[in-house]
């Protein structure tokens, strides 16, 4: 989307008292970038080393210093680069988070992440998670007066919630791939849940209604927040975290304090 249009959609219909965040978020915030990328490394780390049957070493030492790479990442090329590193990896050491009966684990097989359209239903899985969570940052941005369309990170483009993408990936791990290793896991979703139609996996009705309470049901779970200590539900820390962005890009806050689980 061109910035000038972007600019026109961000400034109309604004509330009174939100022009000035409009203008904030369209001058700035770039900086922020480099700190969610990290915390998402990190909290994928996290994931692994509290739900991995037999973490590697290697695969966790790796995602360390790919994060600490992040942190100085020169340039947005260079952060998407080891952003991508980071997913593989990742995703590569994913299935042993995964447990139960030997022929529930092989159902559930994947060979990396992949999308549009999925071909396994843990993809099938991650892909509906994602989309969940982006579209409840993006209405929960819009109701502190941020333009979930103009993003930083995720470079804006019609009709894709590119700032809503930008504050999801810190909680893409302990969130979304949170949800889909539970319902795994505690025999939310079976195998029979899905159906394939040629190359594409989904969710039958059932099955998705019963991912969505499981969805549901962590984000109404309450966790720590890292920098307030007070507990909190993960659908509150939406708002908390994009109020956060908000006060940086009014110059309230010197950095973005990103979300992290130890």
């Amino acid at each position: 989307m061109p910035r000038g249009r972007g600019v026109l959609r961000a400034l109309a219909g604004l509330r009174e008292g939100e022009a000035p965040l409009a203008l904030a978020q369209l001058r700035g915030g770039q900086s922020f970038a480099r700190g969610v990328v990290v915390s998402k490394i990190k909290n994928a780390r996290t994931m692994l080393r509290r739900n991995h049957a037999a973490a590697e070493p290697a695969v966790l030492s790796e995602l360390d210093q790919l994060a600490r790479k992040a942190a100085e990442a020169p340039s947005l090329a260079s952060l998407l680069g080891l952003e991508g590193t980071a997913a593989r990896a990742y995703f590569g050491a994913f299935p042993g988070m995964l447990k139960g009966p030997d022929e529930v684990r092989g159902a559930f097989d994947l060979e990396g992440r992949n999308r549009r359209p999925p071909r396994d239903p843990v993809n099938a899985l991650l892909s509906l998670a994602y989309a969940l969570l982006a579209k409840d940052l993006a209405v929960t941005l819009g109701t502190v007066g941020l333009d979930p369309l103009l993003g930083f990170y995720h470079q804006p483009r019609f009709g894709r919630p590119a700032l809503a993408l930008d504050l999801m990936e810190e909680l893409r791990p302990i969130v979304a791939d949170s949800v889909v290793v539970a319902a795994i896991n505690n025999g939310v979703i079976a195998p029979d849940d899905f159906q394939r139609h040629g190359d594409a996996v989904a969710l039958r009705p059932a099955g998705r209604k019963k991912f969505l309470m499981a969805y549901e049901r962590r984000m109404d779970q309450l966790v720590t927040h890292p920098v307030f200590g007070y507990r909190i539900s993960y659908r509150r820390v939406l708002e908390v975290q994009a109020r956060l962005l908000a006060r940086v890009l009014l110059g309230e806050v010197g950095a973005y304090p990103s979300f992290r689980t130890r």
